[in-house]
C-alpha cells in the first residue's frame, strides 16, 4: 500500500453525498487496503454551508465554491452527486477539464448527455465511473460491463424503481388505493414530494437505457420505446391479477428477439412464486440472460443513502486503484455503431390482460370476443363477477360491471387494431386497461 494519499472531493452533499462522506471518514483503513492508497476527503461542495447535516466534517472541508475543487490540482477524483441534467452537465464537464476523474450517480444526465461526456473524458484521458446510477446497491453496471463480458446478453428483465415497487407492495398487502400507498411512500422517504419521474416510468426507463447501451451497444431514446408508469393503475387490477395467479410489477425489459432489440417499461403481470414476483418493498431486482452463462439473477436495495453510497465508494476504490482506467476505454457504452436495430412495437408479442367496464346487457361479451377474434386474438380466460339485479325492473340505466379477459400470445399490432374497434363499441365505459403478461 502506497504511503501517499489520494485527495477526493464530493460535489453535492445531499443524502447520498453524506453517506459517501461517512464511509470515507469511518472506514478509511478498510478503503486503503482495498484501493492500495489512503483516500482523503479534501473538499465537499454544497449550496448552503449553514444547513444542518448528519455528519461532522473535518474543518476546512465544506465549501460553497466549486472553484475550490476545480483549481486544486491535488484533488484527483471528484464524486459528482448533482441531480438533474443542467447544470449537472456543465459541472461534470468542468471537473473533467480540470483534470479530475469522476464518479457519478446521475442516470438522467448520462441518459441524455452520456455520449458527449464519455467522449470528452476519453479525449482528456480521464474516466467516468457510474455504478450507482442504476439499481443502487446492486453491482449491475460492473456485472454487465465486466463480469459478463464473455457473453452476448440476450435478455434483461428488471424492477429498477424502488418507489413504484414499494407502492405496488403496499397496494397488495394493505389493500390500499394508489393514492394512499403513494402517501405512505412519501412519509417513509421512498417517494419525493413530486414523485412524477418515479411513478410515470421515466426513472426506470432512464436506467434501462444505460443497461441497454452496456449490454447491446445501442443508445435508444426515451421516446423510441413504450413507457407507462403505475400512476393510472387501480387496486382492482391488482386484485384481478391475483385472482389469475399473478402480481403486477413495473418491469423494464430489454431483449433480443430475432436479432432485433425490443425495449419497454410497462406495468406487467408476473406469475406468482417466480423470482420477480417475490421482490417486495423498495427492493430492486435484475434478471440477465447471457448466451454463455445462461440465466443470472441479482437483487438488493435499489436506493437509499447507504446502498447508493456503497456503489459510489466501490467506484472510488476502482478509480483510485487504477481498475477504472483499464476498463473505461473498452466499455461498449457510447462508443461503437449500433449493432442491433430496434424492433417495431407492433411486432412485440405476449399474452395480454384486458379489463373492460361494460354495461350489463346481452351480447356485450360476444361483441368483444368477436372483435378480438377478427384481429387474431385468442381468449384464454374470462372473469365476470355476477352483477347486482336492477333495483327497479323498469329501470332504463344498466349497471356497469368489470369484465376481465386474459389472451393467449398475440402481437401488439393486433391488439392495437382491436382497440381501435373497441373504441367504437357501444356499451363500453372508460377506463379500459391493457397490460402485458410476462412469460
Amino acid at each position: 500500500m502506497s504511503d501517499s494519499a489520494v485527495n477526493v472531493a464530493i460535489v453535492g452533499m445531499g443524502t447520498v453525498g453524506t453517506g459517501v462522506a461517512k464511509v470515507l471518514l469511518q472506514h478509511s483503513d478498510r478503503l486503503a487496503r482495498r484501493s492500495g492508497q489512503r483516500m482523503h476527503l479534501r473538499r465537499a461542495v454544497v449550496r448552503d454551508a449553514a444547513r444542518t447535516r448528519d455528519i461532522d466534517l473535518p474543518a476546512g472541508v465544506l465549501t460553497t465554491n466549486l472553484q475550490d475543487v476545480l483549481q486544486d490540482r491535488s484533488i484527483q477524483v471528484a464524486v459528482h452527486l448533482v441531480g438533474g441534467v443542467y447544470p449537472a452537465r456543465e459541472i461534470l464537464l468542468s471537473l473533467l477539464e480540470a483534470g479530475k476523474d469522476v464518479v457519478t450517480a446521475n442516470k438522467a444526465l448520462l441518459c441524455e448527455c452520456g455520449d458527449e461526456l464519455f467522449s470528452r473524458a476519453r479525449e482528456l484521458g480521464r474516466t467516468i465511473a457510474f455504478e450507482a446510477s442504476v439499481a443502487g446497491g446492486i453491482p449491475i453496471i460492473a456485472t454487465i460491463g465486466q463480469s459478463l463480458a464473455a457473453n452476448q446478453i440476450t435478455s434483461i428483465s428488471a424492477i429498477l424503481n424502488g418507489t413504484t415497487n414499494f407502492i405496488l407492495t403496499q397496494m397488495v398487502r394493505e389493500n390500499a388505493a394508489y393514492a394512499d400507498a403513494l402517501r405512505k411512500a412519501q412519509e417513509l422517504g421512498y417517494a419525493e414530494a413530486d414523485p412524477t419521474l418515479d411513478v410515470d416510468g421515466t426513472d426506470a426507463a432512464q436506467k434501462l437505457v444505460l443497461l441497454t447501451q452496456l449490454a447491446y451497444g445501442v443508445k435508444p431514446k426515451l421516446g423510441e420505446f413504450p413507457r407507462q408508469g403505475i400512476d393510472t393503475l387501480e387496486l382492482a387490477d391488482l386484485r384481478y391479477a391475483a385472482e389469475l395467479g399473478h402480481t403486477i410489477k413495473l418491469l423494464a425489459v430489454s431483449r433480443l428477439v430475432d436479432g432485433r432489440l425490443e425495449l419497454h417499461v410497462l406495468p406487467t403481470l408476473v406469475r406468482h412464486h417466480t423470482p420477480l414476483a417475490e421482490v417486495h418493498g423498495a427492493f430492486n431486482a435484475v434478471s440477465v440472460v447471457g448466451d454463455v452463462v445462461g440465466h443470472t439473477w441479482y437483487s438488493g436495495p435499489g436506493a437509499g443513502q447507504m446502498p447508493t453510497a456503497s456503489a459510489v465508494v466501490a467506484d472510488l476504490i476502482d478509480t483510485v486503484s487504477g481498475r477504472t482506467r483499464i476498463t473505461f476505454p473498452h466499455l461498449e457504452i457510447w462508443r461503437n455503431p449500433a449493432p442491433f436495430a430496434m424492433r417495431p412495437r407492433e411486432e412485440f408479442s405476449s399474452r395480454f390482460y384486458f379489463r373492460f367496464n361494460v354495461e350489463d346487457r346481452p351480447h356485450t361479451l360476444a361483441d368483444i370476443a368477436d372483435i378480438l377474434g377478427r384481429n387474431h386474438i385468442s381468449i384464454a380466460s374470462v372473469i365476470q363477477h355476477e352483477a347486482p339485479e336492477h333495483e327497479h325492473a323498469g329501470s332504463i340505466s344498466k349497471p356497469i360491471v368489470p369484465l376481465v379477459i386474459m389472451t393467449h400470445r398475440t402481437r401488439q399490432g393486433d391488439v392495437n387494431a382491436a382497440e381501435a374497434e373497441l373504441d367504437k363499441l357501444p356499451g363500453l365505459r372508460p377506463p379500459r386497461v391493457c397490460l402485458p403478461v410476462a412469460d
